[in-house]
């Protein structure tokens, strides 16, 4: 059943209280702020009515999360190690991938018939868009332990993020270094989209284009095209051959 059929009928209400309630494992209180924060852009337009105003409160909120977990766990450790953490917890990819693990993809209201959008990550902007309504509906401290209990234990396992790497645009400079081989990238495409500028960029090699990324900044839209290229061509570290696999 399409979850947001629940926006409308006899039961609505009732419904769709329950529904979030299994998704946020507690009793929502402002249930409007949550439907905004499970509505995309694609399907609303105003302000008002989408989760882009609170996709920007709770990315700062799950940030200032993210780094206060991380001072008190790493006591000894330096800024920029903590800083290079933070971003590895809070990366587009990976919150995305959250997104979906948590069942996001499946409740939030997007234009299904943007093929796009399906592939994108507009579901870990959904769920900074969630933590952004829990912080105005719960406050910081109840946040907190929900960010806690339903992102970071969960789904987020630290000694693996210690050893990831999470800069591919390097990674795939460093591969065709080795190899002899020309790596550029290329803007493909700047729009306006709702007042945003959206970057289409290309990971082009030897002149063949092996991977886009779309993002509202360049830097953004090269990392996601070097996933991408890095994904397509097997590589699994800087040092290695990585051997192309088609």
């Amino acid at each position: 059943m399409d979850f947001f059929k629940f926006f409308s009928g006899k039961h609505a209400g009732t419904l769709f209280k329950k529904e979030l309630r299994n998704i946020l494992g507690f009793k929502p209180g402002n249930v409007p702020l949550y439907k905004t924060a499970l509505t995309h852009r694609s399907v609303r337009e105003g302000a008002d009515e989408n989760n882009e105003r609170l996709e920007y409160l709770g990315d700062a909120v799950l940030s200032a999360l993210i780094a206060d977990y991380l001072f008190k766990r790493y006591p000894y450790r330096e800024e920029g190690f903590l800083t290079e953490m933070r971003s590895k917890m809070v990366n587009r990819q990976q919150l995305n991938d959250i997104a979906v693990r948590m069942g996001l993809k499946k409740v939030t209201l997007y234009n299904k018939m943007d093929s796009s959008l399906k592939v994108s990550q507009i579901f870990g902007n959904t769920l900074e868009a969630l933590v952004g309504a829990i912080y105005l509906d719960q406050g910081y401290k109840k946040t907190a332990k929900w960010v806690n209990e339903c992102i970071i234990m969960p789904h987020m396992f630290m000694d693996d993020l210690e050893n990831l790497e999470i800069n591919h645009k390097n990674k795939l400079y460093g591969w065709a270094n080795k190899n002899g081989r020309l790596l550029e990238f290329e803007t493909l495409n700047e729009k306006l989209e709702n007042g945003r500028r959206l970057f289409t960029v290309a990971a082009v090699l030897d002149g063949e284009n092996i991977g886009e990324g779309k993002a509202f900044n360049k830097k953004d839209a090269s990392q996601i095209a070097a996933q991408v290229a890095v994904e397509k061509l097997g590589i699994v570290n800087s040092d290695s051959p990585g051997d192309e696999q088609n």
